[in-house]
């Protein structure tokens, strides 16, 4: 994500990075670098330019020029700024009026409204609690009734009855009446769209609009049609005065084009991010967070409550307990592959580390994937006692643990030997205690031992 704005931010801000004096025309100079890299990065030109004035104005303070360190100070402005030009905080959906509030989603075909309209029923239900129902109204494109109910199938939640017979403005008025005589907390309701933006589509969801009055309108953005996106959002914000964004396919966007244009140009947030197309994959959308992972400065906030999610607290003492012993077996690292598997790609949880943003472009999503698999199938191979004293295992047992994994011996005599290396940092790591973990993960970049885990493991 955002990778190549990432790349050229970093190579426009090297210049004064280390620096212990910086002169007005270092500024400037960097300036220059950093609005070629929001440009090439497909980023509005006047929000580039706007961006750049800012950031350079304030540099130029007395602040910061005499500053013992003017680097880190502009370094710091770059970032409240991506954060200012982003949406400053996270605006999230307001669920306060009385239920069931609607919410419409509109977008062009191909923006991901479907699937999104799951993934908000999901989030509703399993983070706030509520009782969604979705409510297919695109009766145009074929099966787009049948792959929602698919997606509420899959996910546990109730799908409005329709048919490509029916109005959708029948559909709208009859699901909202339907929700309110059976508890339902939440309508969500997926659209029809086009391939492109016409007068049929707009009249269509007017309508729509004026007969249910929805609390939200939230458009479905593709992040990777960079400025298209924000073109597409000023012309549904001009018909229906949207009150918000889900921005999909943020995960496979090197550029970040939309998400940085978007709000400044439409003046309306960003609500969501979609980062992939597994039914989890919404996010809110937090832009001090985003701006820190666009720097390489992480996002332990985001890690943090990733891993809240999947980590048994009670797990995770006796966890550490072990560690501290030495007692860390094949089994608990086969039970923390799968933890970290349900938390994201690595790629992913390493760029949420502070420090660690370069290490993260190094690892392929895809082979890191194949090599975990790789590796619980090498581990289900061994015996009870194998995982829990890999010791034991001697040359014939490593050729039918190979055998039985379909893999080859010299991968087991890998896996064994990084096994053991990592039981020593692991020990190292658990004497540390929180404090001194943060200094090792901030230094990454210096400490071979966990540089080396992570390349050990492609």
């Amino acid at each position: 994500m955002f990778d190549s704005l990432s790349s050229k931010l970093d190579s426009a801000l090297k210049s004064i990075r280390g620096r212990g004096v910086v002169t007005e025309k270092d500024i400037a100079n960097t300036m220059k670098a950093v609005r070629m890299a929001l440009l090439e990065a497909d980023v509005n030109f006047k929000v580039a330019k706007e961006f750049c004035n800012e950031v350079g104005e304030k540099a130029k303070g007395e602040s910061v020029l005499k500053s013992l360190t003017p680097d880190q100070q502009i370094i710091k402005i770059v970032n409240e700024e991506l954060t200012r030009v982003m949406g400053s905080e996270a605006s999230e959906l307001n669920l306060a009026e009385a239920p069931p509030v609607v919410v419409m989603l509109v977008g062009l075909q191909g923006s991901g409204k479907t699937t999104t309209i799951g993934k908000l029923g999901r989030y509703l239900r399993d983070e706030k609690k509520k009782k969604p129902l979705l409510v297919p109204a695109d009766v145009y494109r074929p099966a787009a009734i049948d792959q929602l109910k698919t997606v509420g199938k899959q996910l546990g939640l109730e799908v409005f009855h329709s048919t490509v017979d029916d109005d959708p403005v029948d559909i709208a008025r009859n699901a909202e009446a339907y929700a309110k005589n059976h508890g339902f907390d939440v309508l969500l309701l997926d659209t029809a769209g086009r391939l492109q933006i016409d007068t049929e589509l707009m009249n269509e969801l007017q309508e729509i609009s004026d007969v249910i009055q929805p609390h939200e309108i939230l458009l479905v953005a593709d992040a990777m049609t960079g400025q298209e996106a924000v073109n597409v959002a000023q012309g549904f914000d001009e018909a229906l005065e949207i009150d918000g964004l889900i921005l999909t396919k943020l995960d496979g966007d090197a550029r970040g084009g939309a998400a940085l244009s978007m709000k400044a140009v439409t003046g309306k947030p960003i609500k969501f991010i979609g980062l992939g197309e597994k039914l989890d994959a919404l996010e809110v959308f937090h832009p001090d967070r985003m701006s820190s992972r666009i720097l390489g400065m992480g996002d332990v906030l985001g890690l943090i409550e990733k891993a809240s999610k999947e980590i048994d607290m009670e797990e995770s003492m006796a966890l550490h307990k072990k560690m501290a012993k030495n007692e860390f077996s094949l089994e608990d690292f086969l039970g923390q592959l799968r933890m970290i598997k349900k938390m994201g790609s690595v790629s992913s949880l390493t760029s949420m580390i502070p420090g660690m943003g370069k290490l993260a472009k190094q690892v392929d999503s895809e082979e890191m994937d194949h090599e975990v698999k790789r590796i619980e199938a090498i581990i289900l191979s061994m015996t009870a006692e194998e995982r829990t004293k890999p010791g034991i295992i001697n040359g014939s047992r490593r050729k039918r643990i190979a055998a039985g994994s379909g893999t080859k011996v010299e991968d087991v005599n890998k896996l064994l030997k990084q096994f053991v290396e990592m039981k020593k940092m692991m020990k190292k790591v658990s004497k540390m205690g929180m404090g001194g973990l943060m200094n090792m993960m901030g230094g990454a970049g210096k400490m071979p031992g966990l540089g080396n885990l992570m390349k050990g493991l492609k």
